[in-house]
């Protein structure tokens, strides 16, 4: 296993995580593909990546909220209070949908918006992501033998 593989991947999973597009799914799979061991290494950098990329978009959240209401700010208010509106129907076990495309990487902003306490962000963030690279791990190793 080369150090820049590692390196690559975890890049790759913490671009995907952020409100940037990016398919970490994909760089980790062509890894395993290409007979790159060891797998629990492989799935804890693209995991490790994923949850720093979460992270970034929660500390945006915190951060740039005080902002919300000046007229350059990149979302409207109405899009704002609907993602308020879910996010506090549904709490903080709607971040268990942190893996998905198009709505995961809004979800964690929209969590440090809210103030969703780092600790259980992370946790629930981190459990999202780390089953997901499980799944892609053993999709793909069945047919890499």
């Amino acid at each position: 296993m080369s150090l820049m593989a590692l390196w690559g991947l975890f890049l790759a999973a913490f671009v995907a995580a952020t409100l940037l597009p990016a398919q970490s799914e994909l760089a980790l799979a062509g890894l395993l593909a290409a007979g790159h061991k060891p797998v629990w290494l492989l799935v804890a950098a693209a995991t490790a990546g994923n949850i720093l990329g979460s992270a970034v978009n929660w500390l945006l959240g915190r951060c740039c909220v005080r902002f919300q209401d000046k007229r350059w700010f990149p979302v409207k208010k109405e899009k704002l209070n609907k993602a308020r509106t879910w996010y506090r129907t549904y709490g903080r076990w709607s971040l268990l949908l942190s893996w998905a495309p198009v709505i995961g990487d809004p979800l964690t902003l929209v969590a440090g918006l809210l103030r969703e306490p780092f600790a259980s962000f992370i946790l629930i963030v981190g459990l999202a992501k780390l089953a997901r690279y499980l799944v892609v791990a053993a999709l793909v190793l069945p047919w890499t033998a």
